[in-house]
């Protein structure tokens, strides 16, 4: 990935999670009342799996959520669309973060990990510019095109910035989180955005789901091939991403710990933070504020 970037020195390590905590404890009031006023629409829900619920969200005191259904000709099909607003932060050219859910999520588990509060309190507390987050259904093809006729990436790239145009909102994101599966794929799609010219400006993911081996991974279902998932696999593409600023969150009992840890020796992203934490929603709600106040520096 080249040479020595600015920050590397400063890497983070979450020794217990402990800085991570007190972003959450801070915040948890506000991702509390989002979730319980939204009724129907973000039930407290693992963000690592699907959550069944559909409607429109009003603005409360953790920012506004909206839910609506789009036709994503990429895909095929209509898809979720979800826009969390900070709170009392209008949307009229607001910079977006794309935010992709894991494997058998969708959109809605996005924003139920307690994400608008912890949006709403960064900005609330100047820890970061406001900017919006926006997930859309991606199925579980890793965000690339697997099955006939769906291609995920294609929807990102080129149908996203056309809704978010239309909603008020800047129409290209300049950042990409995700969880598991998504943070594969918002690796895989800050390589696509630059071998497009228009490369994000930073990157932060959660466990991302870099499998070491074909012999795991092809009980996915999600790659015709080895050499198929050689081509996307971010592992064996870093190069590609060039010097994009990246931030890595991961426990260290996750199953993808050993993914991860590959990606710090060789990519050394700006942020690599490992401590104690599985695979689960309370090391994701610990990690998010963190991956939040990252992805605001690059504004």
């Amino acid at each position: 990935m080249g040479g020595e970037r600015p920050g590397l020195s400063r890497r983070a390590v979450l020794a217990g999670c402990a800085a991570g905590a007190a972003g959450l404890a801070g915040a948890a009031g506000l991702a509390g009342a989002v979730i319980a006023t939204v009724t129907g629409v973000l039930p407290t829900a693992n963000p690592l799996h699907s959550v069944a619920a559909s409607g429109v969200g009003p603005a409360t005191a953790g920012g506004a959520v909206r839910t609506e259904r789009v036709f994503s000709a990429a895909r095929g099909r209509e898809v979720t669309m979800v826009t969390i607003l900070p709170a009392a932060v209008p949307a009229s050219g607001l910079p977006v973060c794309v935010a992709l859910h894991g494997l058998h999520g969708d959109a809605l588990a996005v924003a139920a990990g307690g994400l608008p509060g912890f949006l709403s309190a960064a900005v609330a507390t100047d820890a970061v510019r406001p900017y919006a987050v926006v997930a859309v259904d991606g199925g579980d093809s890793y965000w690339h095109r697997h099955l006939p006729g769906d291609d995920p990436m294609a929807m990102l790239v080129d149908e996203l910035p056309t809704w978010l145009a239309g909603r008020g909102l800047h129409p290209r994101p300049f950042a990409a989180t995700g969880i598991s599966m998504g943070g594969f794929g918002a690796l895989h799609y800050a390589r696509v955005r630059r071998q497009r010219a228009m490369p994000l400006r930073a990157v932060g993911v959660i466990a991302p789901a870099l499998i070491t081996t074909w012999a795991e991974m092809r009980k996915r279902h999600a790659f015709d091939s080895a050499a198929d998932w050689a081509a996307h696999d971010p592992l064996r593409n870093l190069p590609a991403l060039g010097d994009l600023p990246i931030g890595v969150w991961c426990g260290t009992e996750d199953r993808f710990i050993d993914g991860v840890r590959r990606l710090i020796a060789t990519g050394r992203p700006q942020v690599a933070a490992t401590g104690p934490g599985g695979h689960d929603d309370g090391y994701y709600r610990v990690a998010l504020p963190e991956v939040i106040r990252f992805l605001g520096r690059y504004l």
